[in-house]
């Protein structure tokens, strides 16, 4: 029977929470043109933060960034903005239950709100007069709930520094 490692982590910085929304924010910037399998980055972060930190990072941060994103885009304005919002939105309503799944449930909690998040730029899309993107623009989101493991070694790594300074330990 494997025993999962347990931490108790460390508060997480401001500073360090704003620097990985910008830096999501600018791996979303390049064209990636017609590329459907791209992860939305910036929509990770903001699920991970959003399940880890609700007080910190809420909707309101992520309507601002879906704003910036649906000016970069060139898309109607607010699209982004409700995705992003809805998906804040189901973050926080499971951040109390998703960290006591494993990693293959947590990433299976987080993969209906993705889609929902698809579902609703679709939804804005094809009210507005576009037509239907098929469903290989789907796949955003099964590549976005991938990386969900990347993002929580990545993320979480700041907070798991020892509390007590030891001279034997490199961190």
């Amino acid at each position: 029977m494997a025993t999962r490692q347990e931490y108790l982590l460390l508060p997480a910085n401001r500073a360090f929470i704003a620097f990985t929304l910008v830096v999501a924010f600018l791996l979303n910037l390049p064209p990636y043109g017609r590329m459907t399998w791209v992860p939305d980055f910036l929509a990770l972060v903001l699920v991970f933060w959003n399940v880890h930190q609700p007080r910190k990072v809420g909707i309101g941060i992520a309507f601002l960034f879906g704003l910036l994103m649906d000016v970069h885009e060139s898309a109607l304005l607010g699209e982004h903005a409700l995705a992003y919002s809805l998906l804040s939105y189901g973050a926080i309503s499971l951040q109390r239950r998703v960290p006591w799944f494993g990693l293959l449930g947590r990433m299976l909690h987080v993969l209906p709100l993705f889609l929902i998040a698809q579902l609703a730029t679709i939804v804005v899309r094809v009210a507005v007069g576009s037509g239907l993107p098929g469903w290989p623009y789907l796949l955003t989101s099964l590549t976005t709930t991938l990386l969900w493991p990347l993002a929580e070694l990545l993320l979480l790594a700041p907070q798991r520094r020892a509390v007590e300074r030891d001279e034997n330990r490199p961190l």
